[in-house]
């Protein structure tokens, strides 16, 4: 997710009485805003990049399956998201937001680098009516091909449509044919090197949480309250944000391709590192900004305490990824009380704490507001359960999206020059930068005309517009070739409709909140928004899950049936989400009438 610029309360008077030609400004704003844009440029660098290659790094470099892949993926995406709770209130109570920015940029650099340390490819075998077969991998013509070594023999491995595997001997024939299920392909894995890469995301989930919240906050103390320019300041600042991916999400899979995963995730860290530099050595730029509470007459500074006791999360979180890649599989006719037993605990303190959450502050809000305060309650809510549906297929983009440019994509260039799978995250962030601008000033067009759509019709279609996206790549696979590989142009298209409904929903979401909620509960309001979107990446891996494909030593053993995988579960998802968008569309007006008058 290329994150976007909130929408504040638009026209504010200017009671700041700043008149900007009488300072040192930056395009008419203050000079710091510099240093804050590149500060967050240079980190969304850095974990953008790494989240370019952090699939494909599991599946080819670890050998892990689907399944385990692209839910360890879920699971840290979600914790990213989970952790500026914390983070953010540590930083307003006790460290100041300049202090936990840099702690927060220390231990993502650290945790990049950490993932440089892969140690050698894994080693594929696998398992064939539960005798244990070692996989040798032959290269010719740039065509990889696996083959289970039985003796002297090489038996080449052919995945069929009905589940079936079926080994060749050298002539072509079928030598063997393996039942469903009783084919399984593994990996021999050093444990101190997986330890390492779970370390190194808990790291990363541990310092995103500190960063994160704490840098938007020190743009913010840039404006007095009233401030015309604030808003404008945010847009810039964003734009940072979309630099950074933009640039990362094409270097960074270029170095892993060319000269190793090491090199991709060193790149990451530099430009972690060169955030915290920013950051560290402002030159006195920065000098009362983002500086601690105040604290009384010997009460001591609780700083050091609070950078240790945070690195408990690190443990904590490599209990929770570990719980996560050891979960089996809900038992088939289980029903959806296994599926929930099944789940890890992960998951289930996730759904528990926003299945639990929801329902408790609208019974709150019933108990302690007015009917008007309880209808907008209400409206934010329904939105926000309508927000999850939305991330949770938008972020198919770091999963099973990149695993179909990886298997499914003709990833050539006009027949110029190839991008790798990694490199096609790259047209999120591109279409964001094209057409932000366009977005906003169709918006702001619209609204003097008094014509602009409703926050809950936007949501609407937003839903239509991403179930259209993976419905506009499925007709495209149509067209696809005896390799079976879809045109990069239908990927592109899927990111371009993505990226179009991505900003008729993003920038809206938190002014949303900030203007629906009850006041004394705000703070908590938004702690709820960033739940949702954090149960939205555990789901989102959840169905990356459903569209997993039975790989040999990290390579799909049938095209077709990968391909034919892939296209029924974004045939699917897509039918879904646009069915939602069309009922949240019928619903709008009654949902509107809840805002009562909140655009």
């Amino acid at each position: 997710m290329v994150e976007t610029p909130t929408a504040d309360t638009p026209r504010e008077p200017d009671i700041s009485h700043v008149n900007p030609a009488s300072e040192a400004t930056w395009f008419g704003h203050p000079r710091q805003l510099a240093r804050l844009f590149t500060t967050e440029m240079w980190e969304r660098f850095g974990f953008y990049g790494m989240r370019a290659l952090l699939t494909l790094y599991l599946t080819k470099h670890f050998l892990f399956g689907d399944r385990a892949a692209t839910g360890l993926y879920g699971g840290f995406t979600a914790l990213v998201y989970l952790t500026p709770l914390i983070g953010g209130y540590l930083a307003d109570q006790y460290l100041g937001s300049k202090r936990a920015v840099k702690f927060g940029a220390l231990l993502m650099a650290l945790g990049y680098f950490t993932l440089c340390f892969g140690g050698q490819t894994a080693t594929p075998y696998a398992m064939v009516d539960g005798q244990r077969y070692a996989v040798a991998i032959d290269e010719r013509a740039g065509v990889e091909t696996r083959y289970v070594v039985d003796g002297a023999q090489k038996l080449a491995i052919r995945g069929n449509d009905d589940g079936t595997v079926s080994l060749l001997d050298p002539a072509g024939a079928v030598a063997r044919t393996v039942a469903p299920g009783a084919f399984q392909s593994e990996g021999d894995r050093s444990p101190l090197h997986v330890a390492l890469m779970l370390l190194a995301l808990c790291m990363v989930s541990v310092g995103n949480g500190f960063f994160k919240p704490n840098i938007s906050t020190m743009v913010g103390e840039l404006y007095a309250p009233g401030d015309r320019r604030r808003d404008t300041g945010f847009t810039i600042f964003y734009m940072g944000i979309n630099l950074g991916s933009l640039f990362s999400q094409l270097l960074c899979p270029l170095l892993a391709t060319t000269v190793g995963w090491w090199a991709g995730f060193g790149l990451a860290a530099f430009g972690m590192l060169f955030s915290w530099f920013l950051i560290q050595f402002d030159g006195g730029r920065l000098s009362g900004y983002g500086e601690p509470p105040a604290r009384n007459a010997g009460q001591p500074d609780r700083a050091l305490g609070i950078y240790a006791a945070s690195l408990i999360g690190v443990p904590i979180f490599y209990l929770l990824f570990t719980n996560l890649m050891n979960a089996p599989e809900p038992v088939a006719g289980s029903g959806i009380l296994g599926y929930i037993l099944a789940l890890p605990l992960m998951g289930k303190l996730l759904f528990g704490t926003f299945l639990v959450g929801v329902p408790a502050i609208l019974a709150w809000s019933w108990a302690k507001g007015s009917r008007t305060e309880f209808q907008m309650m209400l409206a934010a809510m329904v939105l926000i359960v309508f927000n999850v549906v939305f991330w949770t297929l938008f972020e198919q983009a770091g999963s099973s999206l990149t695993l179909f440019a990886d298997r499914n994509t003709n990833l050539s260039i006009f027949g110029l020059f190839s991008i790798s799978a990694g490199q096609t995250q790259f047209f999120n962030a591109f279409f964001i930068v094209a057409f932000a601008p366009v977005m906003a000033a169709m918006w702001t067009k619209l609204a003097a005309a008094g014509r602009e759509p409703s926050i809950p019709i936007k949501f609407g279609i937003a839903l239509i517009g991403v179930g259209a996206g993976f419905l506009f790549l499925v007709f495209g696979s149509r067209f696809v070739g005896p390799d079976f590989k879809v045109g990069i142009w239908w990927l592109a298209g899927l990111y371009l409709i993505h990226s179009l409904a991505e900003l008729c929903i993003s920038p809206v979401g938190l002014s949303m909140i900030t203007k629906l909620s009850i006041a004394r509960i705000v703070g908590l309001m938004m702690g709820v928004w960033f739940l949702s979107i954090s149960v939205a990446q555990y789901v989102a891996g959840v169905v990356a899950q459903v569209a997993s494909v039975e790989t040999v030593g990290g390579q799909v053993t049938n095209l077709k049936v990968s391909l034919d995988t892939y296209n029924n579960v974004f045939w699917t998802i897509g039918i879904a989400a646009a069915l939602i968008g069309v009922a949240l569309l019928a619903l709008s007006p009654l949902i509107k009438k809840w805002m009562h008058g909140v655009q």
